[in-house]
């Protein structure tokens, strides 16, 4: 990991991505041999898994003696110790978040319940790929222009437009996530299994969470650069309790759709309890009228969503008419300026 932080730190695009591609490849590859051809049962993946990440060691292996020194700083050693230790809490409640949700349903519901909920989870990994890739990039990119004078203007600037593509992208996977799940990429061989088809309702609110995760990582900015990492705690100490005590409440009522909506939750709180310490440490006139408009869109379409489908039916044509006037109604609100997303989409594409 430290490594691998040092390549995003320096901005060696080209050799972080070839060692991640690669090492996704290999385990990839790993797991169907293993498992397909020699037959091998569910330690294939573990062995797949270790085998990728020996791969990945070896060749950041000449990076790690380069920038190896056997000497003990003790003022920097005191400010690592300082700045990293809250991570340790802080990360076992974002591990809370991540996965509580499934030992609850299974003991609410049953296993077969826990079985669609898992495997509909799973459609949320592209809002979550977005996110993570997004977040690669932020970390190094904020910190290396921490001191330029118009700062806090181009980070406003850059939630803003985190905001907008990540919606875009929601709006497209929610409609038409039911046609990708159901598709056949071999004969009889779809990407989610016909018994498993009935928790697809779940995935528009996944995929809001994952999006209110990434509002998370824009929030961080603040934190990182006044180094106070003692507010992380507590954050995500806050989203684990909301998302127990949401499971708690709605999966005896609504089932899987409770313990989906408290993963959303935990992801709001976390996302709005980061922002107002953010704020108080390092403060950014964010372009607040813009993100109510988007975050209003957001959730009025997902409203309309959930009505239809309830209600009416999700035909094609529907979903192309709620595509189409999610898309127009970022024009009619004035969401997007055309001159400015061109402007900072050359700017984002510089990162690396």
């Amino acid at each position: 990991m430290v490594p691998f932080a040092n390549l995003r730190l320096h901005r060696r695009v080209i050799k972080f991505t070839s060692i991640k591609i690669t090492n996704i490849f290999i385990n990839l590859a790993l797991n169907l041999i293993l498992i397909l051809k020699l037959k091998m049962g569910i330690e294939a993946i573990f062995i797949a898994n270790l085998a990728a990440s020996i791969f990945s060691f070896v060749a950041l292996t000449p990076d790690i003696f380069k920038n190896l020194h056997f000497k003990v700083d003790k003022e920097i050693l005191k400010k690592m110790i300082y700045f990293g230790l809250p991570y340790l809490p802080a990360s076992i409640s974002s591990t809370i978040v991540q996965v509580i949700d499934r030992p609850l349903v299974q003991a609410m519901t049953n296993t077969e319940t826990l079985g669609i909920y898992s495997a509909n989870y799973k459609l949320g990994i592209f809002m979550m790929l977005f996110v993570t890739m997004f977040n690669f990039a932020w970390q190094p990119f904020f910190l290396t222009n921490a001191k330029e004078e118009n700062a806090k203007q181009l980070f406003s600037k850059i939630l803003t437009l985190f905001l907008l593509i990540a919606s875009v992208i929601w709006i497209v996977l929610s409609l038409f996530v039911d046609e990708f799940a159901r598709w056949q990429f071999l004969p009889g061989r779809s990407i989610i299994g016909k018994d498993f088809l009935s928790g697809l309702p779940i995935v528009p609110i996944i995929l809001l969470g994952y999006l209110f995760n990434g509002l998370y990582y824009n929030f961080q900015v603040g934190l990182y650069i006044e180094e106070k990492t003692k507010y992380f705690p507590v954050v995500t100490g806050l989203g684990a309790i909301v998302n127990i005590g949401v499971n708690f409440l709605l999966i005896p009522i609504w089932g899987i759709m409770g313990a989906a909506i408290a993963t959303l939750a935990a992801y709001i709180v976390m996302a709005v309890s980061l922002f107002l310490f953010s704020q108080k440490v390092y403060k950014i006139h964010y372009e607040y009228a813009r993100i109510f408009k988007i975050i209003g869109l957001l959730f009025a379409t997902c409203f309309l969503y959930y009505y239809l489908l309830y209600n009416v039916g999700l035909t094609i044509t529907i979903k192309f008419i709620l595509l189409a006037g999610f898309v127009a109604s970022i024009f009619i609100l004035r969401v997007l300026n055309l001159s400015e997303f061109l402007k900072l989409s050359k700017k984002l594409l510089r990162i690396g």
